[in-house]
């Protein structure tokens, strides 16, 4: 079983006991970060993130699911929120998000658009005017890209 979902099996039951969403799992293997993305309606403070961080911590020193030093980051998703699953990508259908994939599609590697669906495992994107079919295993990592109203200024 990959890293991911193993953490991310035994991190949920402790998310979501705190009444919590959890939005995903990462861990870089590089810097040595566990982050875990949770979410609720009400938004996410920072007694939040203490809050959850105080549970997990206990819970992954018992687990003991990486091995070595780690630091362990709760953190609300942001506005440039990760997207994790496949009804990640049905609830943002309209999104401009970038995606970056294991290995290339059309021959690329990265793409940044229009979210127009996901269906049967294959995200749907518009990029300036071209549209590509993603499988969804590709995906290495996607996120929302923030969008801000330009506003005009009368006089």
């Amino acid at each position: 079983m990959k890293m991911p979902e193993r953490l991310t099996r035994l991190v949920e039951p402790v998310v979501t006991g705190l009444g919590y969403e959890l939005v995903g799992v990462e861990f870089d293997s590089h810097q040595r970060i566990l982050r875990v993305y949770i979410d609720r309606e009400a938004g996410i403070g920072v007694d939040d993130c203490s809050r959850v961080s105080h549970q997990l911590s206990g819970v992954l020193d018992v687990e003991d699911p990486i091995p070595g030093n780690y630091q362990l980051e709760i953190s609300s998703p942001g506005m440039d929120r990760p997207l994790f699953t496949p009804e990640h990508f049905e609830r943002f259908v309209g999104a401009l998000v970038r995606i970056q994939v294991l290995r290339p599609v059309e021959g690329r590697r990265r793409f940044k658009g229009r979210l127009l669906a996901i269906e049967g495992g294959t995200v749907h994107l518009e990029e300036d005017g071209a549209r590509y079919a993603i499988p969804f295993e590709s995906i290495e990592k996607a996120r929302i890209v923030p969008e801000f109203e330009q506003k005009t200024r009368k006089g």
